[in-house]
């Protein structure tokens, strides 16, 4: 598997925490590790719902977070070679476990988080009628156009769809058609703006978007199942890491996951 170097413009996360030691040398805080921002890298299909997790928890601790969304294959490799996170939640177990054989994580913090399913989209207003199915017609449903879909080989959304269409049998009619995407959020965005018929993403991810509409569901046996895990890195210092990790488990932020479409697993 191809792994790269970490993008420059994470290094910008090191700012918030150089100011913070500036002002601790001028003032003379002991608490420092307290007052450094929790760094999170999550999935990109979690931004919606993450990002009003993060104020909600700001709101009542007076804690920041700083969070970095991509694919999480993209996410894990920047981790492994050194970017810094305190938290990592990727949208499939094998990503973990790529942080994780590689002794990355605290083991004891694992937990798995939600859940999701996975829908074909197209534009709003131009769906057609088109049963998910074995040997459904996904290529003439195409017409001249690609299909939207997360870089398989990377993206756990892309990975899954791969995984659907060829437990349905039509991937090899359309892997020669894709309008492979650096991550799902990118990937729904080419079916919103019309530059793609149809697209693979979560169904929270077009749930979230109105220039597109659900076609159908993919039958959960033609994939492994959605789940994104949770784990703190194991270079992370940060005593906030736990109580943040127990307020996304907490009754109201695991009701507001569910409005927007994922799936909620039994308390661990």
């Amino acid at each position: 598997m191809l792994e790269r170097p970490f993008a420059t413009t994470q290094l910008m996360l090191f700012a918030p925490l150089l100011v913070a030691a500036s002002l601790g040398i001028l003032f003379g805080t002991g608490d420092l590790p307290a007052r450094a921002p929790l760094r999170v890298f999550g999935a990109a299909s979690l931004k919606d719902a993450l990002d009003d997790a993060n104020v909600r928890y700001q709101r009542g601790t007076g804690r920041r977070v700083v969070t970095s969304y991509d694919g999480s294959g993209i996410l894990a490799q920047q981790i492994y070679y050194g970017a810094p996170a305190d938290i990592f939640i990727s949208a499939d177990i094998d990503w973990m476990d790529y942080l994780a054989d590689r002794n990355l994580i605290k083991h004891e913090t694992r937990l798995n988080l939600l859940g999701n399913k996975l829908v074909l989209i197209a534009s709003a207003g131009s769906a057609p009628t088109l049963a998910i199915g074995p040997n459904f017609p996904l290529a003439q449903a195409l017409g001249n156009g690609r299909l939207a879909i997360a870089d398989p080989a990377l993206v756990p959304a892309g990975k899954y769809g791969k995984a659907a269409l060829q437990a349905l049998g039509v991937w090899d009619s359309v892997k020669g058609r894709l309008a492979q995407a650096l991550d799902v959020r990118t990937a729904l965005e080419l079916v919103s703006r019309r530059e793609a018929p149809l697209g693979i993403v979560y169904q929270t991810d077009a749930l979230a978007d109105r220039g597109v509409q659900i076609v159908g569901t993919f039958p959960a046996s033609s994939h492994s199942p959605i789940i994104y895990p949770l784990a703190v890195m194991k270079t992370s210092t940060n005593p906030t890491a736990k109580s943040y990790i127990a307020f996304l488990q907490s009754h109201e932020v695991m009701a507001a996951f569910g409005l927007p479409g994922f799936v909620l697993l039994p308390t661990e």
